[in-house]
C-alpha cells in the first residue's frame, strides 16, 4: 500500500518534523483545556465543573488514548507505520468537530475521547517510525523531536487559548480555540504522502528490495555500497530471521527475556505519568491560584512554564545521545521527588483554607501568600525544568528502543497503554485530590518518584549508543545486570570502521545481493513448509 505518485523525502530530520506533528496534536489537546478551564466562559457554560466531573473532562483524552494504543499495533503491522498515522488523523477530525460543536459536558467528553484515539495511535507509532529510520548514534535526538512537538503544541495552543479568552460571547472563546486544533492534523495529512515507509517494516513484510533502497536513501544518500547500510541491513535480516523462529502470539512478549522488555516498556511510560508532572502540565493554573496568582497574571505565568519546558527539552536534543538513558532517568526522578516534597511541605505548613474556592474556582481550596507562594512557584518551575531534561523525553526514547522488530509496533502499543492508563487515572484523581488530601497530593507524587528511581536503577539496562538489534542481547536471559551496563560504541560502529578499503567495498556490494537472495530462499522455504502443513 503506497503513494507512488508523490516524491519521497529522505532527510531524517525532515521526516521527524513531519511525523511528530502527531505529537503536536497531543500538545494542542492538553493546552486546549489547561488555558480554558480557568476562563469565565468555560466555568459559566459548563456550570463550574469541579472534583470528579472536571477530572472526567480532563482525563477523557487519556481514556480514548488507551483505546488508540490497543489498536495501534495491529493497524501498524498490517498497513505500515505511515498509514497508521493517516488512520489516526480521521479520528482527530471527528473528535475536534464534536468538541467545537459541543452543547454540554457529554459532547465535550465524547470529542476528547475520540481525539484520544488519535493520540494513542500517534504517541505509540511515531516513536516506532523514528526509531526504525534513524541511526543508533542519533536515535535519542530524533525521538526527542517527538517530545518537542508535544511541547510546542502545548505552548502554541496555550497562548491561542489565552488570546481566545478575550473573545466576547458565551461560547465563542473556547469554540474558536478548539476548532484551531484542525490545523496541525491537516498539516500532518499533507506531509504524510512525502514520507517513505519504515525500511524495517518493509523487511518484516518481505519487501526486501524496497527496504534496502529506502535504508540507503535515508542513511547514505542512496549509496547501496555504504558500509553502514550493509552492516545495518545484514543485522536487521539476521535478527528478523531469528525472531521468526520464536513463539508467536502473546508468548513472544515473555519468552527468553522478552518479559524484561515488556516490563521496561510498560513501566517507563507508567512512571512518566506517576512522576506527577501532569499536575503541572494539566493543572498549573490551579497551582498558581494556590500561590496567589489570579486572572491574566496566572495565565501568563502558566505560559512561562511551557516555554521553559521547550527550552530545556531543546537542550537535551544535543546531549541525549552523549549522557545515557539510565543516568537521566534515575537522577531526574530523584530531583522531581525533591521538588514535590518542597511544594507539598510549603503548602502544608502555610496554606489558608478557602472553602468557597480561590477566585471562585471550586477546585482550589487552599492558598499561600508571601514567601511561601514564591517557593511554590519557584519549585513548580524547577520541577518542570527537571522533567523537561529527563523523564519527559527519555521515557519516550527508552520505550521506543527496547522492543525487537517483530514486537515493536505491538510493544509500543503496550508501552503507550501504560502511559495512557496512568494518565487517565492521574487526570481523574488530581482534581478530587486537591479537594480531599490537598497538599499531601505532592507528597504522594514525591514518594512515587523515588520508587521510579529505584526501578530505573535496578532493572533498566543502558541502551544509549547501541543498535536496536544489539539491545536484543541486553534484555535476553544471558544479558548483563542492568546496573552494570554502560553507554558505549556499538558493534556496528566497529564493523563499519573495518570496512575502509576498495576491496571491502566490493565485497560489501556482493554481500547485499547475497543477503537478499538468502532471505528470499528462507522465505520460500517457509511458505513451502506452511503449504505442506495446511
Amino acid at each position: 500500500m503506497g503513494l507512488p505518485s508523490f516524491p519521497k523525502i529522505y532527510n531524517v530530520y525532515f521526516l521527524a518534523c513531519i511525523a511528530t506533528m502527531g505529537g503536536m496534536l497531543f500538545g494542542f489537546d492538553i493546552s486546549s483545556m489547561s488555558a480554558i478551564i480557568g476562563s469565565k466562559q468555560y466555568l459559566d457554560y459548563f456550570d463550574n465543573p469541579s472534583g470528579i466531573v472536571q477530572g472526567s473532562i480532563g482525563s477523557a483524552l487519556a481514556a480514548g488514548s488507551v483505546v488508540g494504543s490497543v489498536i495501534a499495533g495491529p493497524v501498524s503491522d498490517k498497513w505500515g507505520r505511515r498509514w497508521s498515522l493517516a488512520f489516526a488523523c480521521a479520528w482527530w477530525l471527528v473528535g475536534t468537530a464534536i468538541q467545537t460543536a459541543c452543547n454540554g459536558r457529554g459532547m465535550l467528553i465524547a470529542g476528547r475521547v475520540l481525539n484520544g484515539v488519535t493520540v494513542g495511535i500517534t504517541s505509540s507509532q511515531v516513536p516506532v517510525y523514528l526509531a526504525e529510520i534513524s541511526k543508533h548514534s542519533q536515535r535519542g535526538a530524533i525521538i526527542i523531536i517527538q517530545q518537542l512537538a508535544i511541547e510546542w503544541g502545548i505552548l502554541i495552543m496555550f497562548y491561542i487559548g489565552y488570546g481566545c479568552s478575550f473573545i466576547p460571547g458565551e461560547t465563542a472563546s473556547f469554540r474558536t480555540a478548539w476548532s484551531i486544533q484542525f490545523i496541525p492534523c491537516v498539516l500532518l495529512m499533507i506531509g504524510l504522502p512525502f514520507l517513505p515507509e519504515s525500511p524495517r517494516w518493509l523487511a518484516k513484510v518481505d519487501r526486501t528490495e524496497e527496504a534496502i533502497h529506502i535504508l540507503a536513501n535515508i542513511q547514505a544518500k542512496g549509496d547501496l555500497e555504504d558500509p553502514y547500510v550493509i552492516a545495518e541491513y545484514e543485522e536487521i535480516v539476521a535478527v528478523l530471521t531469528a525472531e521468526r523462529l520464536a513463539p508467536r502470539g502473546w508468548r513472544k512478549f515473555v519468552y527468553n527475556g522478552m518479559w524484561r522488555r515488556t516490563m521496561a516498556g510498560f513501566s517507563v511510560q507508567a512512571w512518566q505519568q506517576l512522576s506527577g508532572a501532569n499536575v503541572m502540565t494539566y493543572y498549573v493554573v490551579y497551582i498558581f491560584y494556590m500561590a496567589g496568582l489570579e486572572g491574566n497574571i496566572n495565565l501568563i505565568s502558566s505560559g512561562v512554564q511551557y516555554a521553559l519546558f521547550i527550552i530545556f527539552t531543546s537542550i537535551m536534543f544535543f546531549f541525549v545521545d552523549k549522557i545515557g538513558r539510565r543516568t537521566l532517568l534515575v537522577y531526574g526522578a530523584i530531583a522531581m521527588g525533591f521538588c514535590h516534597f518542597v511544594v507539598g511541605g510549603t503548602l502544608g505548613a502555610h496554606y489558608t483554607y478557602v472553602p468557597e474556592g480561590v477566585a471562585g474556582n471550586a477546585n482550589v481550596v487552599m492558598k499561600v501568600t508571601g514567601s511561601p507562594s514564591h517557593v511554590v512557584i519557584a519549585f513548580s518551575y524547577l520541577l518542570i525544568i527537571t522533567y523537561a531534561l529527563t523523564l519527559a523525553p527519555i521515557c519516550w526514547v527508552y520505550a521506543a528502543e527496547v522492543w525487537s522488530l517483530e514486537t515493536r509496533a505491538w510493544g509500543m502499543g503496550i508501552a503507550a497503554i501504560g502511559n495512557w492508563l496512568f494518565n487517565f487515572a492521574i487526570g481523574l484523581f488530581i482534581p478530587p485530590a486537591f479537594l480531599n488530601i490537598k497538599w499531601k497530593l505532592f507528597i504522594v507524587f514525591g514518594v512515587l518518584c523515588l520508587g521510579a528511581a529505584i526501578q530505573f536503577f535496578l532493572t533498566y539496562p543502558e541502551t544509549c549508543g547501541k543498535t536496536i538489534e544489539e539491545i536484543e542481547v541486553m534484555f535476553s536471559e544471558e544479558g548483563p545486570y542492568a546496573w552494570k551496563t554502560k553507554k558505549g560504541h556499538s558493534r556496528l560502529d566497529r564493523e563499519i570502521e573495518a570496512v575502509t578499503n576498495a576491496q571491502a567495498r566490493d565485497e560489501a556490494r556482493a554481500s547485499i545481493s547475497k543477503v537478499i537472495e538468502e532471505e528470499k530462499h528462507v522465505l520460500a522455504e517457509t511458505r513451502e513448509h506452511k503449504n505442506e502443513t495446511v
